[in-house]
């Protein structure tokens, strides 16, 4: 039997930060247990990294060089598991796209293709797996690929993204924003656009309604201040949210020009939540880090100032039951 985490419990010993009325409905499955099929509706990370993964190409840094052997973190993606239907759904097709539907399918009893991907944007990290859906590949038939409308636009008029439209290996479904998608009977997922760079297709993010819980993926978005929505009431309506934790703070990106990546910084974030109470604070999970970002390191002080403010630091292989 699948037991839960006590990581929050020795995170309260150690810095004092939660309340008593914290309670299991928030907490992951130990992401360290062996995994196996899973017998209620959830979602599984099947990766926390930005676009290009870490160790990242070209990099000298000791964030990537100090990574033992072949040890690769993977990109950013969600997996959801609905054993009732005994169908599974990603969230963005990354690079790493292969080894994280293995390892979805090690969660589940089905152990086909996803019945269907939602993709966020079109940058690298978050749709460039479609590529092995084709006839080299998978050359699946008739993936179910939801996107927003210029998302769609963009996959039927390059290539080689328009030869998989056009071989069937993937079916282009329609997204509108807020617009509720059924899954199931007991498990919808509801898009929405999130300001980011749109250089190719609009951003979306996603919040996703099981049996008895619910969750928030914004893996990119540009500052807070600029979406219509608020986050914190956003976080207010869910159970778990996972989001977008890509830089730390400005000192890991001294060589770039910030406002050509503007993402909230993560001590951005923490202070725009601060007077949260800590039961909210707990739902909060950074995901989708830069290979600089010293939150990837568990003994940096980046890391335990994160849990020390109350909100986590997600890992792949962590499940959260819907």
């Amino acid at each position: 039997m699948i037991k839960f985490s006590t990581f929050l419990f020795f995170s309260i010993l150690l810095f004092s930060c939660s309340d008593s009325s914290e309670t299991s409905v928030q907490k992951a499955v130990n992401p360290s247990i062996e995994s196996k099929a899973l017998d209620e509706t959830s979602i599984v990370i099947l990766g926390t990294t930005q676009d290009a993964g870490s160790p990242q190409i070209g990099c000298v840094k000791e964030c990537c060089t100090s990574l033992k052997g072949n040890e690769k973190r993977m990109v950013s993606a969600l997996g959801i598991i609905e054993p009732n239907s005994n169908k599974n759904y990603l969230i963005d097709a990354t690079p790493d796209i292969e080894n994280q539907i293995n390892l979805l399918n090690q969660y589940s009893k089905s152990k086909n293709l996803p019945e269907g991907i939602f993709l966020t944007h079109a940058h690298i990290g978050h749709y460039t797996g479609l590529m092995y859906l084709g006839k080299e590949g998978a050359n699946s038939q008739g993936m179910k690929v939801h996107v927003m409308s210029r998302m769609k636009k963009f996959l039927e008029s390059n290539g080689p993204w328009n030869q998989l439209v056009e071989n069937q290996n993937i079916q282009l479904n329609n997204l509108n924003t807020r617009d509720t998608v059924m899954l199931s009977a007991k498990l919808k997922i509801i898009p929405f656009i999130v300001p980011h760079r749109d250089e190719y297709s609009e951003t979306v993010g996603y919040k996703i309604i099981g049996p008895n819980r619910s969750a928030l993926f914004i893996p990119d978005i540009d500052k807070w201040d600029k979406w219509n929505s608020n986050i914190v009431h956003e976080i207010s309506m869910v159970d778990f949210a996972f989001i977008d934790g890509t830089f730390y703070d400005g000192a890991e990106i001294n060589h770039r020009d910030i406002s050509e990546i503007p993402h909230p910084f993560i001590i951005e974030t923490m202070n725009e939540l601060r007077n949260i109470s800590q039961q909210e604070k707990n739902k909060v999970y950074f995901i989708h880090f830069n290979h600089t970002n010293p939150a990837l390191n568990e003994n940096s002080k980046a890391y335990l100032s994160i849990l020390k403010n109350g909100f986590h630091v997600a890992k792949a292989k962590e499940v959260f039951p819907l």
